[in-house]
């Protein structure tokens, strides 16, 4: 097993067993597959993670991690190192990323929204981050997430990865579409959720 080291944090890069990916319980056309990759600095003292401010499609409004479909055919780690070049110009290379987890995530009130993510994490990467079409790329410091502005289901894994515990979870979603209804396996949610400005 190959040992990264992020930001002082050491931890295995194994990849996680096919047999633990969760399957969502869908009758609906093939899931949608995605990925993120999180880009993670050091800062002066303190660890930092690259998100962006979803400015259209599915979550605009939201604070995200670079990331988007996998294509058909596309081997999962390419698409992360592909999305990260469009939405922000960065390089990273597929062997400087670590799996930190596999994700599912169900809407029972839209089942056409259901898909899975691969979650990639790396300190490795190349140029600095711009804007583009889809993403406003910011740092922000690891104890100080955007919590109140992403995906109500970050708060319960973001962290887990961000300290290097690989992660592997099913998340439903309430009726509202925005509110975790329940994850198996059950994971408690880090720390109130953050106020304030996120701009």
């Amino acid at each position: 097993m190959r040992r990264l080291a992020f930001g002082g944090v050491v931890f295995g890069a194994a990849q996680i067993p096919p047999a633990q990916v969760p399957r969502p319980h869908t009758l609906g056309p093939v899931i949608t597959r995605t990925c993120l990759c999180l880009i993670t600095r050091t800062a002066g003292d303190q660890r930092e993670v690259l998100l962006g401010l979803k400015k259209t499609g599915f979550g605009a409004g939201k604070w995200v991690g670079l990331g988007g479909h996998i294509e058909a055919g596309e081997d999962p780690v390419m698409a992360a190192v592909r999305e990260v070049a469009e939405e922000s110009g960065l390089i990273v290379r597929p062997g400087d990323l670590a799996h930190m987890a596999t994700l599912a995530f169900r809407f029972p009130a839209r089942p056409s929204w259901d898909q899975t993510a691969e979650v990639y994490l790396t300190a490795a990467y190349q140029g600095e981050p711009a804007e583009s079409d889809e993403i406003a790329p910011r740092w922000y410091p690891v104890d100080a997430l955007p919590l109140a502005g992403m995906w109500d289901d970050a708060r319960y894994w973001l962290p887990r990865v961000l300290d290097g515990h690989p992660v592997v979870a099913e998340v439903t979603f309430a009726d509202d579409l925005a509110t975790v209804a329940g994850i198996e396996p059950s994971l408690a949610a880090a720390g109130p959720r953050v106020t304030g400005s996120l701009g």
